[in-house]
């Protein structure tokens, strides 16, 4: 819905007609045709091939959390994009992964993005972590129609729990369905080999830089298993996304502290190739 203020000088009244602290409510209600799960598709004649992002993962340790995920889309069996970014910030103190159809995903993180915003200038407070993994839940469960037909977006939500004092992880399935992860977690493609890897490496009093460490030795398992997840690549220069929060916000790892962990991983798997474990030791 745009406003046209050419005329009046004013906001339409809709702009200005108290309401539902809900920016999907409101989208709802007066254009409802730019919401993702209404759209409509046409008749399916295979199966769409659209880019798909793949795998991300999330780790608690005391004081916050890290969630992370790798460059690689793909097409079917092609390398859609090698560089894409799949972690995104929610609000000052939560973030989101994406897997799944890249995008209506990066669509669904603008939308969620501002429907967290929206609520805090209406209702002068910050959603809680919880609340904000329910409304990311009811995202996902009004874009059914169109996972049901291939386009599913399945992302992972982290953030730091003001009111408990520590990092929480949420997953999700095509239907909205809501979990609590404890420790760890991953979804997309390469899901299992990361959770795997995480299980063996994974303890509850790691530190910040053994968490970081964690979650790229996971995505590298994954891609050493999966072919649609992107690890380290250091001829491209192209490494993980990684973001920590904790009680003092979100905070993206710049190249530089991305290729040092993706580095050492490397070259403690080059001298000891049977094993991860001496990555976090």
């Amino acid at each position: 819905m745009e406003a046209n203020t050419r005329s009046t000088g004013r906001l339409p009244a809709a702009f200005l007609t108290p309401g539902s602290s809900s920016f999907m409510d409101f989208l709802s209600e007066q254009s409802p045709s730019m919401l993702p799960g209404n759209r409509s598709l046409p008749p399916l004649q295979g199966a769409i091939q659209a880019p798909h992002g793949t795998t991300i993962v999330a780790a608690s340790f005391p004081g916050g959390v890290v969630l992370a995920g790798d460059r690689r889309a793909t097409m079917g069996n092609m390398i859609a994009q090698r560089d894409i970014e799949k972690v995104f910030p929610a609000d000052e103190y939560s973030a989101v992964g994406i897997a799944g159809t890249a995008g209506l995903a990066v669509e669904m993180v603008k939308l969620f993005q501002l429907e967290l915003e929206h609520f805090e200038k209406v209702e002068g407070a910050t959603l809680s972590l919880e609340g904000k993994a329910n409304r990311l839940s009811t995202m996902i469960r009004s874009n059914l129609a169109m996972a049901m037909q291939g386009l599913a977006v399945v992302p992972l939500f982290a953030g730091y729990d003001i009111d408990r004092g520590k990092g929480r992880i949420f997953s999700y399935d095509v239907t909205g369905g809501r979990s609590e992860e404890h420790g760890y977690a991953a979804t997309g493609s390469g899901s299992i080999f990361a959770r795997g890897s995480m299980k063996k490496l994974f303890r509850e009093d790691l530190t910040e830089e053994q968490t970081l460490t964690l979650v790229v030795q996971a995505l590298y398992d994954a891609a050493d298993d999966d072919s649609a997840t992107g690890g380290p690549d250091v001829a491209r220069r192209i490494y993980p996304i990684v973001t920590v929060i904790t009680d003092e916000g979100f905070r993206k790892l710049d190249d530089t502290e991305s290729s040092e962990i993706a580095r050492s991983i490397l070259e403690r798997r080059l001298e000891q190739p049977d094993g991860p474990r001496a990555a976090l030791l």
